[in-house]
């Protein structure tokens, strides 16, 4: 008798490749990580990474696994990918990436989006993808270094996104899926093909456009090449998986209409599934396809979530001298009551997508005094990056988008204070899964809908995925917290408004 088959996910994420083994059960086996090297900023707003150390990464973390695990690679059914989304990888006729990456948050390309925008208009944009042009999206990347640097875009033949690369170097197969490519710009994301005429509109040939497939399509087979590099076996089937939001909601079973998670990783995201391609006309939610053929979601970012934590910790929470510093900071943190007594952050340290759709929108630390603390400090982070999570419920509101369960993920999951302001901020109950692994999970359970071990992804998510905790709103601290949310949507306007007139004073 055959041993039960194993499923590999592999999520190659912003700061490091993930690869994680669950059995038919959906029970996690084992887990790696390989970290990554920081994304370069060689200027404000940019953002840069080297595919090749994402490769890196990968070859590690999978080694790793098989050899943590002691699993044999013979018994993996099937391999799904995640990843981080948006990310420019141009590839030359030979299969190189010609330049680093430049990635999703990197905030360079505002003039390639205000000049899409005005050469096709927003409401033709929204007709032909969905969305409007932003920044983050990877068209105004590539857009970007044909202007920039046209002796690279010469070169160019193929677009890959960061997991995409991974997955032909494992493969020799370039592909997409669904979901990552409506990031793209270039995608018609009500009939899920790529859009003749937004290519046509931007310039770009379509014979650089990858073949696309569903989520949970095998798109290639682990090769030789591909095989010596990871310690997988030759022939195992890879699925084509999912950008890193779409793949996380399958890991936390949001997959029918009414479910919504909200995670908390790099960046932030609240992301709700339906069964129609909803769309906001002012362009502040973006509307995608799910990683579930025929189905579509909605979502809003918020650009810096954890890495306002992150920035802080790094800036100015160096005096621990052991254990795990995020644990010391929020532990501090819920010595402050609801509100930080008047302390709030503006979380705007990449610019901002949901729902302002300003890459120059800076980050502010408002209503300190003598009496505050660095415990006030964290608390009002922690806060300031669930409001900005918040106003994404408010655009469902206006949309319609049905809300009836709120599944928490990434790092903010973890911390019982920041699920507690979740819980208080939303006015929702919120839940925790059993096994709350993140994208890696989604791939993996992508990879075993592909491999014929579930016929469909919502059989997975329901053999698979479990609730283990529901977190209910504080009465008290809700109503503090709605109150200080009113205050909080002040906050940008008024940024704004002095960012332009400082502008105005400058150029006076």
């Amino acid at each position: 008798m055959s041993s039960p088959a194993k499923l590999l996910g592999i999520d190659v994420g912003t700061g490091g490749t993930r690869a994680l083994l669950i059995d038919e059960s959906g029970k996690v086996l084992a887990s790696k990580t390989a970290e990554h090297q920081p994304f370069a900023s060689p200027q404000i707003g940019w953002a840069e990474q080297e595919p090749l150390d994402w490769w890196r990464a990968s070859r590690e973390a999978v080694r790793g696994l098989l050899s943590h695990s002691g699993v044999s690679a013979a018994s993996i059914a099937g391999v799904g990918f995640s990843g981080q989304m948006h990310g420019a990888v141009l590839m030359d006729a030979a299969g190189n990436a010609l330049r680093p990456s430049l990635i999703w948050c990197d905030q360079r390309t505002a003039e390639e989006a205000r000049e899409l925008t005005e050469q096709i208009g927003e409401a033709q944009l929204i007709a032909w993808t969905c969305n409007p042009a932003l920044t983050n999206f990877t068209l105004t990347k590539l857009l970007w270094v044909r202007k920039h640097e046209p002796r690279v875009f010469e070169k160019f033949r193929m677009l890959q996104l960061p997991k995409d690369y991974v997955r032909f170097r494992l493969t020799g197969e370039y592909g997409m899926d669904m979901a990552d490519a409506s990031g793209t710009l270039l995608l018609d994301v009500a009939h899920r093909r790529w859009s003749a005429e937004m290519a046509k509109a931007a310039r770009i040939d379509e014979s650089a456009l990858p073949p696309l497939f569903e989520s949970c399509q095998v798109c290639g087979k682990i090769s030789k090449e591909g095989a010596d590099a990871t310690g997988l076996a030759i022939g195992t089937p890879v699925v084509a998986g999912a950008g890193d939001q779409a793949a996380g909601a399958v890991g936390l079973g949001v997959v029918a209409p009414g479910a919504v998670h909200a995670t908390i990783g790099t960046s932030g995201v609240v992301f709700a599934s339906t069964d129609r391609p909803a769309m906001d006309p002012r362009g502040r939610l973006h509307t995608f396809c799910h990683a579930i053929p025929n189905r579509w979601h909605v979502m809003g970012v918020t650009q810096a979530a954890g890495l306002s934590l992150r920035w802080f910790r790094d800036q100015f929470g160096t005096t621990f001298a052991s254990g795990d510093p995020y644990d010391a900071l929020t532990k501090e943190a819920a010595s402050v009551p609801a509100g930080a007594e008047g302390v709030m952050w503006a979380p705007y340290l990449m610019g901002e997508r949901t729902p302002h759709l300003d890459p120059d929108a800076r980050a502010a630390l408002v209503g300190l005094a003598a009496s505050h603390r660095r415990a006030h400090v964290v608390r009002a982070i922690l806060e300031g990056v669930t409001f900005s999570l918040r106003d994404s419920f408010s655009i469902f509101e206006e949309m319609k988008v049905p809300v009836s369960d709120i599944r928490l993920g990434g790092g903010g999951a973890r911390s019982a204070l920041w699920r507690q302001i979740q819980a208080d901020v939303y006015g929702y109950p919120v839940q925790i899964v059993a096994a709350e692994e993140g994208a890696a999970y989604g791939a993996a359970l992508l990879a075993g809908v592909g491999a014929g071990v579930w016929k469909t992804v919502d059989d997975a998510c329901r053999q698979a995925v479990r609730i283990s905790s529901v977190i209910e709103p504080n009465r008290e601290s809700s109503a503090i917290m709605q109150q200080q949310y009113k205050k909080y949507r002040r906050l940008y306007p008024a940024l704004r408004s002095m960012r332009e007139a400082s502008s105005a004073s400058h150029t006076a």
